[in-house]
């Protein structure tokens, strides 16, 4: 597309929305246009009338999708309410409204959810928030579901992982419209990452979230990070925190609802990822992060992410190295 072509981008938006998925990539949009760019959005919701963010902060709507012409683009935000409920019927039929009149289709974290409740994934490859990729493959058996990419594209399909990814999707859509130059730019003027590549893992649970509270429970991690290949059974756990194993039990249901071997299964799991990003082989990086064999890593892989360890490797490490190319 040509820079002075005007493009439209419709925003389908409802009560529970996540702010920062309507803000970060119409952001990306709007600094692409102080670059010569002609982003029009417009904000719309089911009836035309104003929404709710997921912050309590009212969003003005510009309309309904009846009042929309033809948009070249459609987004569609994420919110938490509809991982945990069915789509409504009237956001699946304006999302289905909007994406056949538009060139492409694109949405933002659980946005995914309303595209799937449409069809608009079916027989295509989707991502989503790795939170709730489990329950998109439940909902859409027909989508390849890529738990760990931060945005997945499927011919004029856009699909990007929770929150600010929404961001990396927008750059994406920035350069194949305008080149990398102008998307660049606009990373530079955000201060935000270069454009993450689209097959980039996602940050994975217990290594990014925030610490245990417990310090009994903080030293399990740095236990398991020191020798990852240790014992760390539930008994040797609690002899060398010098808690009993049925109190150990109650502190990780407490504060982390789940078991120590569960526990301990994910931090290497995580630090297998580590390994396999650094360029090991399947069977090294499960003999580093302390997996009794290669089988017993590939079937925590199945299971969290839905491929081998072999595949995840060949999928995100040549975007890695694509990206460090670039």
């Amino acid at each position: 597309m040509s820079s002075d072509m005007q493009h439209r981008v419709a925003m389908l938006v409802y009560d529970g929305v996540k702010l920062l998925d309507v803000s970060g990539p119409a952001e990306v949009l709007a600094e692409a246009n102080k670059l010569g760019a002609d982003y029009r959005i417009a904000l719309l919701s089911t009836t035309g009338a104003d929404v709710t963010s997921s912050v309590g902060i009212r969003i003005t709507v510009d309309g309904s999708p009846a009042s929309e012409p033809a948009p070249d683009t459609l987004v569609v935000p994420g919110g938490d309410i509809y991982p945990r409920t069915p789509v409504t019927r009237d956001l699946i039929e304006a999302a289905r409204d909007l994406a056949a009149r538009s060139g492409r289709v694109a949405s933002v974290c659980s946005g995914a959810f309303v595209l799937g409740a449409t069809g608009l994934l079916d027989g295509k490859r989707a991502t989503t928030h790795w939170k709730v990729a489990g329950e998109l493959a439940a909902r859409c058996p027909k989508t390849r579901v890529e738990p760990d990419a931060i945005y997945v594209r499927d011919g004029t399909t856009y699909t990007s992982a929770g929150v600010t990814a929404g961001i990396d999707l927008a750059l994406a859509l920035v350069e194949e419209d305008h080149g990398p130059e102008v998307s660049r730019d606009v990373a530079r003027a955000l201060v935000v990452y270069l454009q993450r590549a689209g097959g980039q893992s996602q940050f994975s649970a217990p290594l990014q979230a925030p610490p245990p509270r417990s310090p009994a429970l903080r030293r399990v991690i740095d236990l398991v990070q020191a020798d990852p290949a240790g014992n760390h059974s539930l008994d040797a756990l609690a002899r060398h925190l010098n808690v009993s194993p049925r109190h150990l039990t109650r502190l990780f249901r407490e504060e982390l609802s789940t078991t120590p071997a569960r526990y301990v299964e994910s931090i290497r799991f995580d630090l297998a990822k580590a390994f396999l990003d650094q360029g090991h082989t399947a069977t090294q990086a499960a003999a580093l992060a302390g997996f009794p064999s290669y089988e017993s890593l590939r079937r925590v892989f199945a299971r969290e992410l839905s491929i081998s360890p072999a595949a995840y490797q060949r999928r995100f490490g040549s975007a890695r190295r694509a990206q460090a190319r670039a």
